[in-house]
């Protein structure tokens, strides 16, 4: 009796995924990709934040809205910024491989080295 897990072994065996097998792979393909769409988030509500403070025409209430997104925008990178550097700090103090290979793999795609 073959089990479920065996046969989807096979069918990625054959068609030559190279699928994560435990959550360490799974994170050090995803996290890069992650790390790269809060860039691109950052630059949309920075320009949607610039156009609405442009729009505004003077409306201190139009203002604000656009202060307040361009800041949550703003504190929103810097605690991605954060997290990335305390995820590699602590991959380094600890000596985990999983983040370090995170940081160091230069094979995510065209996107290159983060």
């Amino acid at each position: 009796m073959t089990l479920l897990a065996d046969k989807f072994s096979d069918i990625q065996n054959q068609a030559k995924i190279n699928a994560p097998e435990n959550i360490g792979g799974l994170s050090v393909r995803v996290l890069p990709f992650i790390y790269y769409g809060a860039g691109i988030l950052l630059l949309i509500y920075l320009i949607f934040g610039g156009l609405q403070l442009m729009t505004s025409r003077g409306d201190p209430k139009g203002v604000a809205a656009a202060q307040a997104k361009i800041t949550s925008a703003l504190l929103g990178f810097v605690i991605v910024i954060i997290a990335y550097f305390a995820t590699k700090l602590i991959g380094q103090i600890f000596g985990i491989t999983v983040i370090n290979e995170i940081f160091n793999n230069t094979t995510s795609g065209s996107l290159g080295p983060l």
